[in-house]
């Protein structure tokens, strides 16, 4: 398998990426943002610096890591913070605007790849946040003795390292000096497959987004459209859902405003979503010097924005789960304290699971299930609020990730 692996690995480097890039505009900044790598990392001179790696799959785990980022930065100054990028949706957006000191994609998992890589940086320690499971690159840094420690990760039985065919993976987990869990669930997988250099840390993302209490999230345009009135606020949206909201919105008659921020901002995409909606609407790039008191609904059609958006809202809907494309962030939502309405499809999101479990979010299947629980949280505030506090708590119960691991590098003197 181990062969096969690496025989995969190389023909998608030489073979298959090349060729997918023609006609995938995605691809080929997968391809072509790798080209030239390792004369970029010489010509950086980080080999001069001690250096500690976090590697993160897209921006979704780079959020995730950010605050061991943020507390190691603090906490060890004289070291330089390189952040490695699977995914051109991580690396696109960090590249010039991340808390680190070097930012490069990660150049895929063969053996040369991550000898020449892993020498070329030379780490004094690695983090990989949640999934990115790499054996060639943890082999070699076992080999290096360079600790790797796992961060968020997230475990079940039916994964490939548990199979018989996936030995070769699992001998990578072995591969962490210590893994860091999210859960009891997947400590528990783990243990049942002897391995003990575990422990439960919880979440990093909670502590991610109680830090956003911490921040100015004042947005003047906001304000100026929402006027204070109860504000609902769709994120991440994908079409699947806008169906559902624009049916909702065109028949409403109460005087809630709307906010939609779609996951995909391409303005063909926009194009469609504005089509749909019959009452007054407008983009976020459109706004100017327009009077937004009169509109009932705006599309935001930029990136960066949704986290503090949610902060004027009194009830979010979180895209991604009515289909296939994976649930978006929950947890910003939730700890501004409002009740949040998600898909159905959401089976590995454990965080999802137990906040519907606590009361705190509804998931839905059908429009009239959307329609049903969003009429409902609108007209009764008691319940509004009621699970708007249930969210709250939940993340204030849950943070802590972070310390976990900031103690563990104390405590085992890594640093």
């Amino acid at each position: 398998m181990k062969l096969l692996y690496n025989f995969f690995i190389w023909l998608t480097e030489k073979v298959g990426l090349p060729i997918a890039g023609l006609f995938s505009g995605k691809l080929k900044k997968f391809t072509s943002g790798r080209k030239g790598l390792f004369q970029q990392i010489a010509s950086t001179e980080l080999s001069k610096h001690q250096v500690i790696w976090f590697h993160a799959a897209s921006l979704g785990e780079y959020e995730q890591g950010l605050p061991i980022m943020e507390a190691v930065k603090e906490r060890y100054p004289n070291y330089k913070l390189l952040v490695t990028f699977f995914s051109p949706s991580g690396y696109e957006v960090k590249k010039n605007n991340s808390i680190a000191d070097f930012v490069f994609y990660l150049p895929l998992d063969t053996p040369k790849n991550a000898q020449k890589f892993i020498e070329a940086i030379h780490p004094k320690i690695a983090f990989f946040i949640k999934y990115e499971i790499w054996p060639n690159y943890l082999k070699v840094l076992q080999q290096k003795k360079i600790p790797a420690l796992l961060i968020s990760g997230l475990f079940r039985e039916q994964q490939i390292y548990f199979k018989g065919y996936g030995r070769f993976l699992f001998k990578a987990l072995q591969s962490f000096l210590h893994l860091f869990v999210q859960n009891e669930a997947s400590l528990k997988v783990l243990q049942q497959h002897q391995i003990e250099n575990a422990s439960v840390s919880g979440d990093t993302r909670f502590d991610r987004v109680q830090l956003q209490l911490q921040k100015d999230n004042r947005l003047p345009i906001i304000e100026q459209f929402t006027q204070k009135k109860l504000t609902v606020v769709f994120g991440s949206t994908w079409p699947e859902g806008e169906n559902f909201i624009s049916a909702y919105i065109n028949s409403a008659e109460n005087e809630a405003k709307y906010i939609i921020a779609p996951h995909q901002i391409k303005a063909e995409k926009i194009d469609a979503l504005q089509q749909k909606i019959q009452k007054k609407c407008i983009r976020y790039s459109e706004i100017e010097e327009q009077n937004l008191s009169t509109y009932d609904v705006l599309i935001i059609d930029n990136v960066g924005l949704l986290s503090k958006i949610y902060s004027y809202a009194s009830i979010a809907y979180v895209g991604g789960a009515l289909g296939n494309t994976g649930l978006h962030n929950i947890l910003e939502p939730a700890v501004f304290g409002m009740p949040i309405m998600i898909g159905n499809h959401f089976e590995k999101f454990p965080e999802a699971k137990t906040l519907q479990e606590l009361g705190g979010l509804t998931a839905i299947s059908d429009s009239v299930e959307f329609k049903k629980e969003l009429d409902k949280l609108i007209e009764n505030e008691t319940y509004r609020t009621q699970k708007g506090d249930i969210c709250r708590n939940f993340i204030l119960e849950n943070t802590g990730a972070t310390q976990k691991v900031i103690n563990y590098l104390s405590e085992e003197k890594l640093l």
